[in-house]
Order: structure tokens, then sequence, then C-alpha cells
């Protein structure tokens, strides 16, 4: 180990700030490395001892997001992110511009009420869903989001800690403190421009989607349907309240002999509720009102409906749903050593045996029509349908048969979407928690993502795989540059340069350097430690010169929410530079023009809603 002397460990942290800046521009080392690297600068040079050096770790901030990425993670596999994805998409009506405005609205809001954080983290499947649907990619998406969870500091008292830290210490001083909307007309002109900005100008130098994803390539059960040329017809039908099928099992009714009518799944009402029957069997009784998701020849349908007292239904788009995520189809190839070789899908008791049914086979690329009989030969392929759950467990045979083809759905199954209101009952009680302060954010989350386990919306080594664990290495590694500066007396050095600038200048120009200044160290730091150190120094300056201190005060917290320009400002934007694929010179190119409208509206709105 060595170590500079102590008048020099300032310039030391300024240096090391600069490197680690110049190697995120290049792009060529990874950003978690090189806070690894920060990490051992400030130990092995004696800026900081080894316990405030690795301090990072153990940061409430570092917790908070793993614990948020976990909750994001529960609402991703209970299928929550994915209704929110869905009806934003299809709100969106196909348009890229309408998709950003509804997104980055819907963040904004929301962080103004709760966790700028948290939403993000919540936020990300949700985006991620929405960019596999709309095979427009992350990238397109993701920042313009953050960016959205940025300006939210603008727009409430409690939308970012900052603010509460800029309202506390004019309370401290003996002025009175920020209320909940003080500022909330300005940060919504910033919002209105930043939207603008994004669909006219940012969206064209956001990252494209990448062309060789081979998830959006995957063809989908109808295509699988099409190709193998199955003369059945996909259709709801409900039992109506006379008809003969009420109190008869499946197999009891004979409408597979009868009309061909095979059942792939059903939902009956169970106190109040549909419940979903994906994996049907021969001795399930049949009632009236039960919702039957059948495959049927055409040419039957209308004979079927009569004699059975059957009608078209048209479930909602939350059953429809909670069917393609228990209901599937694969395609799959009869191996050289199967057991299946020279027995018929009827001998072999294909449905018996493994649950699924098989609505088609093709024979040297030939569709069969009437397959029930044929003797299966090896490199025959099979369209089997069924329960996910069996699909999967079918594939596992893999000594009978090889997976040919899994169509574009099975990537968007929910595995445990039965879970779903628990996952919204933990999500509300941790954001009403937030809101009213009932308990510190992060024993709220830390006791959402438990919850999470303990319900079984996810299982412990799901919550491990959820966490971005290169994001956190790179906050926990940035974290303690903050206490560097200020234990050398590297911040002082700012503050009295900026106290020997200002001290003949107008108080306009002070706004302006006061800007600029929190703005840099927001960027390079961080927000919360921006305000706590700019927060007196900008009330000091205008006590010294005879004006209202709530302009640059104001000031002080627009410039702490700018954060758009680095990738380690704000956990916000780091959380997104994994999943989105950015690159340092994305947030230069994207964050100065957002930071010079901020500029702009603090320097002619500020002093016209806080008078000097």
């Amino acid at each position: 180990m060595f170590s500079v002397p102590v008048h020099l460990h300032a310039q030391s942290v300024f240096i090391i700030i600069a490197v680690a800046a110049l190697l995120m521009t290049t792009n060529r080392v990874r950003y978690d490395l090189i806070a690894v690297v920060v990490i051992l600068a400030l130990m092995m040079t004696g800026i900081l001892p080894v316990n405030a050096a690795l301090s990072g770790f153990g940061n409430p901030v570092v917790i908070l997001i793993a614990g948020l990425l976990i909750v994001g993670e529960m609402l991703d596999r209970t299928g929550v992110a994915r209704f929110v994805g869905d009806w934003i998409g299809e709100h969106s009506q196909g348009s890229q511009s309408r998709l950003l405005i509804m997104l980055m609205l819907a963040c904004a809001l929301l962080s103004a009420v709760m966790s700028s954080t948290a939403v993000v983290a919540i936020f990300i499947p949700i985006v991620m869903r929405i960019a596999r649907r709309s095979h427009g990619g992350a990238g397109q998406l993701l920042l313009p989001m953050s960016y959205a969870a940025l300006v939210s500091g603008m727009l409430t008292l409690i939308a970012t800690p900052p603010n509460l830290v800029i309202s506390g210490e004019l309370s401290n001083q003996g002025f009175q403190p920020l209320g909940f909307f003080s500022f909330s007309a300005i940060g919504i002109v910033v919002l209105a421009g930043l939207m603008f900005y994004m669909v006219v100008v940012g969206k064209h130098w956001l990252p494209k989607a990448d062309s060789t994803d081979t998830a959006s390539m995957r063809r989908s059960i109808q295509a699988l349907w099409d190709e193998y040329r199955v003369d059945r017809e996909l259709i709801y039908l409900q039992i109506g309240p006379d008809s003969p099928l009420h109190g008869k099992t499946i197999a009891q009714s004979e409408l597979y002999k009868r009309y061909g009518l095979r059942v792939l799944d059903l939902s009956q009402r169970v106190r109040g509720w549909r419940e979903l029957k994906a994996g049907v069997s021969p001795d399930i009784v049949l009632h009236s009102d039960d919702v039957l998701h059948v495959a049927i020849p055409a040419s039957q349908l209308d004979e079927a409906k009569q004699a059975n007292q059957l009608f078209v239904f048209h479930p909602s788009q939350l059953e429809t749903q909670y069917r393609s995520w228990e209901f599937g189809a694969v395609s799959v190839l009869i191996h050289p050593d199967s057991k299946l070789i020279g027995k018929s899908i009827r001998e072999a008791q294909f449905r018996d045996r493994y649950g699924l049914d098989v609505f088609g086979v093709r024979r040297n690329r030939q569709s069969i029509e009437h397959f029930q009989d044929l003797l299966l030969q090896p490199s025959d392929s099979l369209l089997v349908t069924g329960p996910w759950a069996r699909i999967t467990h079918l594939q596992q045979q893999n000594h009978d048969f090889v997976v040919l083809e899994t169509p574009a759905e099975a990537s968007d199954v929910v595995p445990a979407f039965q879970k779903m209101p628990a996952a919204l009952i933990i999500t509300t009680l941790m954001v009403l928690s937030s809101v009213f302060n009932w308990l510190p954010l992060v024993a709220s989350v830390l006791l959402a993502a438990i919850a999470a386990i303990v319900t079984r919306c996810l299982n412990a080594a799901d919550a491990y795989r959820a966490i971005h664990w290169q994001s956190l290495v790179l906050l926990a590694g940035m974290l303690p540059l903050a206490d560097a500066l200020q234990q050398t007396g590297g911040t002082g050095m700012i503050v009295d340069g900026l106290l020997g600038i200002a001290e003949n200048a107008s108080a306009q120009t002070v706004l302006v350097m006061v800007f600029f200044l929190t703005a840099l160290m927001t960027n390079i730091l961080s927000n919360t430690a921006s305000a706590v150190l700019m927060a007196p120094i900008a009330i000091s300056l205008a006590q010294q010169l005879g004006v209202s201190p709530y302009p640059l005060a104001i000031t002080v917290l627009f410039a702490a929410s700018a954060a758009f320009m680095t990738p380690i400002a704000s956990p916000i934007v780091t959380l997104i530079v994994e999943p989105g694929k950015y690159r340092f010179s994305d947030f230069i190119r994207l964050g100065s023009p957002m930071l010079l409208w901020v500029f702009a509206c603090c320097y002619v709105l500020i002093p016209i809603a806080f008078p000097w």
C-alpha cells in the first residue's frame, strides 16, 4: 500500500474522479470493474480507510435497489407487469411517439408520489415486455422512462430525498419550508419539454433494436397450427342453463366421439370467480355456465352447438391472457430410439400418458390428414398442445422426443400468474408505506421482497437472479467518492472558489453558477450528496446578496434532479444501463440538451414563481 501527503488528498480525489470518468467514456472497461478500481484507489492512497471505502456496499440505497429489483421480478413473474405493458402497448395504437409519451407520463406521475428508484425498478420488466411485443428494443424506451423519473423530482416535495433535504435546510435557517406542490408548475413545464424532446429528436438518437433478436423471430402457435394444416377450429363455447351436458363428465358427454370436439381447457365459476382448469381429464364434471376452450372440425360446430345448447363465448382480455399463460403448443420430433415408433397415437394413449393432445403429424414435410391410426416413424414431427407445465415435462423426455420448434408465446408465459392478487397486495402496501411514511423505505421494500418469497410469488433462487449485480457494484463503488471529497476538503475548495467569484455578481448570475455547479456535482456524485452540500451554500449566498433564499434553493432542487449526463449520477439511471445496453456517450448525447432545457426553465421561470 502507498499513500499520498494529506494536503494532496483533495487533488487525488479529483484525479480519481477524472480517470474514472475517462475510462467510462472509452466504453472499453466494464463499469463495475471501474467502480472496484475506484474503491482500491481510495484505500491504497490512504484517502479513506478500508471500512469507509467499502461503505457503499452497506449503503441503504444499494440495499433498497436490490429489494426493489426483487419486487420488480415478482410483478413480472405474476403477470402484473404484463398487464400494464399490454395496456400501454394497446393504447399506444402502434405509435412509437404515443408509446413514449404514455410511458414517460405514467413513470413521472407515479414517481411523484413514491420512490423514483422503486418506480424504475418496477417498470423495467414492463418496458422489457413492451419492447419484446413491439420489436422496438428496450434501449428505445428505458432511457426516456428513467429521464421522466428524474424529472418527477421536480414535481412534488416527496418525490426525491434532495427535496426534503433542501426544505429542511430552509426550515433550519428560519425560513418557511417548501409546500407539497410549491414548484410543481415549473416541473410540469420541464416534463412537457422532456416529452416533446424525446418524441421529436431524442427517439432518433436512442439505440436501435438488435436485429438478431431470436425471440422476435419465433413463429406463433397459429403459424404452427397452419403449417400442420389442422382442420379444426379453436373456439370458446359456454354451456347453456338447460344443456344436456350439465352433470356429466367429459367422458360421458361423448363430445369427441360424436362431433370430434376436443376440450382443451375449461373454466368453472367457483365462489363468484372463474377458475381455469388447463389440464382437463375425462372425469371432470361439466356444469351450466362452464366455458370450454375446444378444438372442433368446422363442419361439426353448428350441430354440436344446437344439440348441446352451447353458445359462442367471447372471453375478456384477462381470461385470454390467463389461457395463453397456461395453455400452449410445441412441435416435437420422434427420436430414433423412441418407444412410440411403430405405434399409433391412439395405441400409445398419448393423451392419457402425457396429458397432451396431438393435433397434427408431418412426415417428409407433408401434413397427414388422418393420423390417429398412423404408425409413427423416426423423424415424424408432432404438433402437441396442452398445459405449458406438461409440455415442459414432455421436452424432458429426450429419449423419445426432440423439440423441433417452440412458439413465440412460450417466452411470454407467466409462471406464477395465480399469485397476481398477492403481488398486487404486497406492492400496494409497499407504496402506501412509502407515501405515508409508516416505515423507513428500506424496511418497506425488504418486507415486500420477503413477502414475495413467503407467498411463493417467486422463490429465493429467482430473487437472487433478479438482482443486477453489475449495477449494484457500480453504485456501491461510486458512493464513497462523496465522502472522500468532503473529508479531504475538496468540497470546501469548490465552495471557496464559488464564493470568491460570486462576491460582486448579480443574483441572476449567481443562479447560473449555483445551477451548473449543483448539476456538475449531481452528475459526478449523487443528487442527495449535491443537495446536502449545495443547499446551505445557496441559502448563504442569498443572504449575502440580500435577496430571498427561495430562488436559489429551488435552483439547487431542480439541478439536483438533472442527473441526465452520466450513468452513475443516480440509481434511477444506473439501473437501466445493463438492460438497455447503453454506452456512456448515449447519456452525454441525450442528456446535454435536457440539462440545458432544465437550466432555461430555472433561469426564466424560477424568478417569476419565486421573486427575488
